[in-house]
């Protein structure tokens, strides 16, 4: 699959770079790298609209950033993946790290991910945050989805931390293949990984469901994951922003799902509610 950059270069704001990223994210944006220039982000050929994205940088807050829309090969993005991808520790319990780090002794948990070009590589702050949770979490002899799974690392320590069962779901056929790999290099059954969306989720249940995607797919698909959601059992959210998590909570409220707590990092969000 091939992948389209967008290259800007921003001033030292993180408010304007927070701002671009919400904007770009609209249009179809699924990943973001900061630069030393500024900030790259990445969007599948096959939902890039040039127009949309030149619209955006015309709109007066924005008409003064350069940008640069570049194609992005697979294998170039691979390659920059491995030459800019340290191995990541969160709360000093989990190492998420590529198959050519070391291994590190000293981690309860330790992951071997392949990074490639899917999402949750625990660089983030939504998926670092997702794992933080899942860590105080106890999930043992649960059921677990990983809803948009990207690279399947939230399945992985889910599975090591001892669900009874984890489903890993990812719309992309790149994040499928991934987390298939990512799944087996870590000893998890492969079973449950699909390929599909929301409506793949119809009719199953789960004790525990964790979703890190963005703020318009949750709202949209919030519905379904709470039909899929046993009583008395919890949903994780992450990929957006503080300024959404009122409706985030509003649209669980109406749901009938209850807001528990959230994590907060650089603006970005990942919280808990319950069935």
């Amino acid at each position: 699959m091939e992948y389209i950059e967008i290259s800007c270069t921003l001033p030292p704001d993180e408010g304007m770079q927070e701002l671009l990223m919400a904007r770009l994210d609209e249009i179809g944006c699924e990943s973001f790298v900061e630069s030393e220039e500024g900030l790259l982000g990445y969007i599948q050929k096959s939902l890039f609209d040039e127009q949309a994205v030149e619209a955006i940088f015309s709109e007066d807050l924005f008409k003064t950033i350069p940008h640069k829309i570049t194609l992005i090969a697979e294998t170039n993005w691979n390659a920059e993946w491995e030459s800019n991808y340290p191995c990541v520790l969160i709360a000093d319990r989990c190492m998420v790290r590529a198959p050519f780090h070391e291994k590190d002794t000293t981690a309860e948990f330790d992951i071997v991910i392949e990074p490639k070009m899917s999402f949750g590589t625990a660089h983030h702050e939504t998926t670092s945050q997702m794992i933080e949770l899942l860590l105080d979490e106890d999930v043992k002899g649960l059921t677990m989805l990983d809803m948009g799974s990207g690279t399947g690392v939230l399945a992985i320590l889910a599975w090591m931390k001892g669900a009874k069962e984890v489903t890993a779901i990812d719309n992309d056929q790149w994040a499928y293949e991934n987390a298939l790999e990512n799944l087996q290099r870590n000893n998890v059954p492969v079973d449950n990984v699909l390929l599909g969306n929301a409506e793949t989720i119809k009719g199953k249940k789960y004790q525990l469901i964790l979703a890190n995607i963005n703020r318009n797919i949750l709202l949209n698909d919030m519905h379904c994951y709470r039909d899929a959601l046993e009583e008395n059992s919890k949903l994780f959210m992450s990929g957006f922003y503080e300024a959404d998590l009122p409706a985030i909570t509003a649209e669980a409220a109406r749901l009938g799902m209850r807001y528990v707590k959230h994590l907060s990092r650089n603006n970005w969000v990942a919280a808990v509610f319950t069935r």
